[in-house]
């Protein structure tokens, strides 16, 4: 597959080739299986723990950028209802207005007894005045009420702008973090991928470059051979890059992702002298092979018992290679020639590819 942050590696596999030539070299299609860390040592670990910060600090980005959404939703919901209390205050206030003209046109400007003698119906009086009475205390209560809500709205509207504003600078400062974290990892990706092509050119295939493990392998007995992929190249695809047909599942990712045994098994061969490049065959119960090719780093040895979940290498574009990816087959047997179709292998199993 092509990808379009694909760059130039002339120039780190040039300045890399220098230092891989003055090492022994060992057979192309072999793995020296003594320990030895081999290329990258720490740079295989370094990229895994930045792929896992930059990880982390996606979700606790993501976390804060839905905090500060959720705050300032609640902001803005303090003052729609602020400006709802701000329209009953004015209803109210209205409300008082008319209670107070029909007292004046009722003669309310007049002394109580002068009003009495004057109306002749001292009974009809005293009950509108008590009418009115009523009516410019309730609205009077209400109007209290009203505005102690509007208060508290505004205050409460008050401390979540603020906090909002807050969750903000934070998030901004997050982002930063982030950007940070990602300019690193995708250095150390193609520095890594560098030091790989350089020794597989060299004829010295690398060595186990212990990575820090996930806390905890899958608790399923399968699982997807990468995290965060988009699949290209698919099993019987034609093209020019294959002398016949392609032979199993190709998993677009990022340089150094780390690469996931698919299911319990053990290590049966790490190599990188064909198109491959570096490349992992691991065995598994019930006569199957998974092959995890174009490989920039291996994390395991030959004879090495695995778990599903367990990282054993790490991608890259090492071997017959366009771009960044993974090339995963399912075999009958350790070789080439008896791949099977991964995907219904794989969903068999209950593994499901998107």
């Amino acid at each position: 597959m092509r990808s379009p942050h694909r760059r130039p590696l002339l120039v780190p596999a040039l300045l890399c080739a220098a230092a891989v030539l003055a090492a022994r070299p060992t057979a192309a299609a072999g793995h020296s299986g003594d320990g030895e860390t081999g290329f990258g040592d720490g740079l295989g670990a370094q990229v895994a723990r930045l792929y896992e910060e930059a990880a982390a600090a996606s979700q606790e980005y993501d976390a804060g950028r839905r905090e500060a959404e959720t705050q300032r939703a609640k902001a803005q919901r303090y003052e729609e209802l602020r400006a709802q209390e701000l329209s009953e205050l004015g209803r109210l206030r209205e409300d008082l207005g008319r209670i107070a003209r029909a007292q004046y046109r009722d003669g309310g400007g007049l002394p109580m007894a002068v009003r009495m003698v004057l109306d002749g119906d001292p009974d009809r009086l005293m009950r509108g005045q008590h009418v009115l009475a009523q009516a410019n205390l309730a609205v009077g209560s209400a109007l209290g009420r009203r505005q102690a809500v509007e208060q508290r709205l505004a205050a409460d509207g008050a401390r979540a702008v603020s906090a909002w504003q807050v969750l903000e600078r934070r998030t901004a400062e997050l982002a930063g973090l982030k950007r940070d974290i990602e300019r690193k990892l995708e250095e150390a990706r193609w520095r890594l991928q560098g030091e790989a092509a350089a020794s597989v050119a060299a004829g010295a295939c690398p060595g186990a470059v212990r990575l820090p493990q996930p806390p905890s392998y899958s608790t399923r007995a399968w699982v997807a051979p990468v995290e965060g992929y988009r699949l290209s190249a698919s099993f019987g695809s034609g093209g020019a890059r294959w002398a016949h047909r392609h032979t199993g599942q190709d998993f677009a990712v990022a340089i150094g992702t780390p690469v996931r045994a698919v299911g319990a098994g053990r290590v049966v061969r790490v190599s990188c002298g064909d198109g491959f490049g570096v490349q992992v065959v691991v065995s598994h119960p019930g006569g199957y092979y998974t092959q995890y090719a174009h490989l920039a780093s291996v994390a395991v040895d030959p004879g090495e018992r695995v778990a599903a979940g367990q990282w054993i290498g790490q991608t890259g574009t090492t071997g017959n290679s366009t771009g960044p990816h993974l090339h995963f087959e399912v075999r009958v047997t350790p070789d080439m020639g008896s791949a099977v179709n991964p995907v219904p292998w794989l969903a068999d199993r209950g593994v499901g590819l998107e």
